[in-house]
């Protein structure tokens, strides 16, 4: 049986390695420390699958010295002292753990006389910031080395370079025609793209040598297995009830509601469905139908039937005679489209935030403007990264709160934004 196709092409030289070429490339400083065999105990921070693991594996590869994995998952005070036991015996161990943020504060007291002492070499892995999840004594004792996401580049590489090298993948003359879809649905996480990869070769059409967006997405599809009370009228009566709410039908709205109250219908799954609507389909047009359809929910989880009907039928009222907008549903579905097609932007350093000194040195923060500072507390300053300045994803709806909205924003973003 083979391993997966990510751990069959899990790197076992830094050459090997696509990215991080800051860290890794010739003349950088942790390819310098492994190439002298003067490694440091550190923390590796970096998003899902970008080389964490495999950075850990090639030094104790090239080091050619004990190593030792941990899951911070599963493990805990017990089997690192176990691991520092074995280690006391051995020369220079590395000790790498996965998901270093996941330990407690005990268990990374644990590690300290170990690392401190050179009993191990420590290597730990973090998708988390090491300043807010990593204890500053153990901080103090490693090197942070901070990943990046791979680039598009590096990612077309990594898929190429699996076709043509693998062996189970290079005798089938695979030909990738489109790799949007690749990149897009593994969200620039490496394992995720070859995993991905391996499950749209092993679904392949006989005979079919080209693989396109079209295919990769149907393989990819995610198939969410519904619930099913009374089959398929269950849906239909919900939607029905949905759209005459929408449509301003209160009688209609009822009605529905009646039917699924007839019908045994869950009382938090109506009131869990206007929850939903309130913010879908009302919105900033009238807050207020969020208060109510939350107070109703909470209300209706503790009363239960038959005395939530007349709660539910209240709720159903109001929402289907307020006043209607989905601009606040729209705006965060143009911003969901923007960040799959646009993938993991870096925040602007003004705009982030910089507790420690080890971020203020990383420039974050450094040259924020404190809006309270400026006439109207507004400083006008951008917030969004520069490849989508400008973007306009909120439009307010046209009705009278949202117009209120609208007028506010158009003073303050009128020449950057378009309302």
């Amino acid at each position: 049986m083979h391993a997966p196709l990510a751990e069959r092409l899990r790197p076992t030289r830094l050459d090997e390695l696509w990215g991080q070429q800051h860290l890794t490339g010739q003349g950088s400083i942790l390819r310098t420390a492994i190439e002298k065999g003067q490694v440091p105990s550190m923390i590796l921070w970096g998003p899902p699958g970008v080389g964490k693991t495999t950075i850990a594996n090639i030094i104790a590869h090239s080091l050619q010295v004990p190593f030792y994995t941990l899951s911070a998952i599963s493990s805990g005070v017990k089997e690192v002292r176990e691991v520092i036991e074995k280690a006391r015996t051995e020369d220079k161990a590395i000790l790498f753990i996965d998901e270093i943020h996941r330990f407690n504060k005990g268990q990374q007291d644990a590690l300290l006389g170990a690392v401190e002492k050179g009993i191990i070499t420590l290597i730990g892995a973090t998708t988390e910031n090491p300043s807010f999840e990593v204890n500053s004594a153990l901080l103090s004792r490693c090197q942070v080395y901070v990943l990046k996401s791979l680039d598009y580049d590096d990612l077309v590489g990594l898929v190429n370079e699996a076709l043509s090298k693998d062996v189970a993948l290079k005798t089938k003359a695979l030909v990738v025609d489109e790799y949007e879809a690749l990149i897009r649905l593994s969200g620039g996480d490496a394992r995720k793209l070859l995993n991905l990869l391996e499950l749209v070769v092993n679904h392949l059409p006989e005979g079919q040598l080209h693989i396109t967006d079209e295919l990769v997405t149907s393989v990819a599809q995610k198939r969410i297995a519904l619930y099913d009370k009374k089959g398929e009228q269950h849906y239909d009566i919900i939607s029905a009830f949905i759209k005459s709410m929408r449509g301003s039908d209160p009688n209609a709205a009822v009605y529905w509601m009646a039917r699924m109250i007839e019908g045994g219908e869950e009382v938090t799954f109506i009131a869990r469905r206007m929850l939903i609507f309130a913010s879908e389909d009302i919105g900033n047009a009238n807050p207020n139908a969020l208060l109510l359809a939350n107070a109703t929910f909470e209300a209706v989880s503790k009363i239960g039937y038959p005395e939530s009907r007349i709660i539910l039928s209240q709720c159903a009222v109001y929402l289907a005679t307020s006043v209607k907008s989905n601009a606040s549903y729209m705006a965060i579905e143009k911003a969901l489209s923007l960040v799959r097609k646009q993938g993991d932007l870096p925040v602007p350093l003004p705009i982030r935030n910089a507790p420690t000194g080890m971020m203020k040195q990383m420039d974050y923060g450094k040259g924020y403007q404190y809006d309270h500072n400026h006439d109207q507390s507004f400083s006008g300053q951008e917030f969004l990264p520069d490849e989508i300045s400008g973007t306009t994803l909120y439009d307010p709806g046209k009705n009278v709160r949202e117009e209120e909205i609208r007028q506010f924003l158009k003073k303050r973003w009128g020449e950057k934004y378009r309302y």
